[in-house]
């Protein structure tokens, strides 16, 4: 990787979609920190820090919550949007028809995708505000300087998750690798002074050398097991038919189906995590602690046995939902047979099909196991060692992920720049 981006920085073309890409970046940071007004910033800090609800969104948001920033939503409404424009294609035929115009057809989702944004950027800014309001982090007071100050803030945080969006489009357009995942990569890594700090003050003050060095050893080997884990796939061989048209022989190659083991990436994981949150987001707005309700929703507790077990079991389920819309076995079973292609051993047609879902069924579980354990993971080391760690396992799943996209896409960069002379 160190590599990579030595040889990356050596070429003026791609040594200036780095600076623009770090630029941006840094335009990130800065809103990340600039308060919103009539936000009282001090009790804000400290009262946010017991919301199980606030901590996790500041955790992806890199702490904007926390400072009642303009860019506190980051890019979880732009997330949240995609996820729900790509669950509509499924479902809608004209959304389908879209996604195979090509260009312009993309061109129409992406817009799609920027109004639901916006709109989801308003709701989310809506019940941040309540919850300011319930929780006494105004400056304000009275009724229409109550009003007031909720515009102001809910337009103040659309717009900027609205700027944070654009951000992320100019990263795709004129830097490296993909601009929303940049931007929430830097988010998360912001955490990490706050990740050793804590770890520095509990082996040093409490003297807790021994969790503290367990956790960071846990740390470099899940980071292994992720970046083995992320590359890792299940090859079904692929022999294809001799055809002889005219004088010329066509087919009789081998070749074969890559299906990844965790093909879903961290999608189960925000599918699980934005389901669970919505109980720790609800009774972070009731006032009666002792209502029946208040009890049944604080079993959702982010640091909770039960939370864990719900949290383990519907990351499996949206794996296999997920799988199941990314691979359909039918349509890949009459595609090798219109083409002359076949499974060996396995009979073109519905075997072949039931072969392929046999294969996707087990790599589905494997992955999906693979993502429960990475995601429920700091939370037993957090109740086991006693010790808050910022960066959780989604988080961690996304760095990797995204460095490993990133050096990729320098690679492909310098690639085509060295054989251009040779293509042209």
């Amino acid at each position: 990787m160190l590599q990579t981006l030595k040889n990356a920085w050596v070429i003026k073309e791609i040594r200036n979609k780095i600076l623009f890409t770090v630029m941006i970046l840094l335009i990130f940071r800065v809103g990340s920190v600039i308060p919103v007004p009539f936000v009282d910033i001090a009790a804000l800090k400290a009262g946010g820090s017991t919301n199980d609800f606030f901590s996790y969104l500041s955790i992806l948001t890199g702490g904007g919550l926390e400072y009642g920033a303009i860019f506190a939503l980051s890019v979880t409404p732009y997330i949240n949007s995609s996820i729900i424009v790509q669950l509509l294609t499924v479902v809608f035929t004209k959304l389908q028809e879209w996604s195979k115009e090509g260009e312009e057809g993309q061109k129409k989702l992406a817009q799609l995708t920027r109004w639901v944004t916006v709109g989801l950027a308003l709701i989310q800014g809506i019940a941040f505000y309540i919850y300011l309001k319930n929780s006494n982090f105004l400056t304000v007071n009275g009724t229409g300087a109550y009003w007031f100050a909720g515009a102001v803030i809910v337009l103040t945080l659309t717009a900027g998750s609205t700027l944070v969006m654009w951000l992320g489009e100019r990263i795709d357009e004129k830097g490296v690798g993909n601009g929303i995942s940049m931007i929430l990569f830097a988010g998360i890594l912001s955490r990490g002074p706050q990740a050793f700090a804590s770890l520095y003050i509990n082996a040093v003050e409490y003297k807790r050398w021994l969790p503290v060095v367990g956790i960071v050893l846990v740390f470099l080997v899940i980071v292994m097991f992720v970046v083995w884990m992320t590359h890792a796939e299940r090859r079904i061989p692929i022999q294809y038919a001799k055809r002889v048209v005219g004088n010329k022989m066509y087919g009789g190659q081998n070749t074969h189906i890559p299906i990844k083991v965790n093909m879903s990436g961290v999608m189960p994981i925000i599918f699980a995590s934005s389901i669970l949150m919505l109980p720790t987001m609800i009774l972070s707005f009731m006032k009666d602690t002792t209502s029946t309700m208040h009890k049944v929703l604080s079993l959702f507790s982010v640091q909770g046995t039960f939370y864990a077990i719900v949290y383990f079991l519907l990351i499996i389920g949206f794996a296999y939902f997920y799988a199941t819309i990314q691979f359909n076995p039918v349509e890949m079973a009459n595609n090798l047979r219109k083409n002359g292609g076949a499974v060996p051993g396995i009979r073109p047609g519905q075997p072949t099909s039931d072969f392929i879902s046999k294969i996707l069924s087990r790599i589905t579980l494997l992955g999906a196991l693979f993502l429960s354990v990475i995601a429920i993971l700091p939370i037993i080391i957090g109740n086991v060692g006693s010790i808050n760690i910022s960066v959780g396992g989604t988080s961690l799943l996304i760095m990797v992920g995204v460095a490993l996209d990133t050096v990729r896409s320098l690679e492909s960069q310098m690639m085509m720049r060295h054989y251009k002379g040779f293509l042209d």
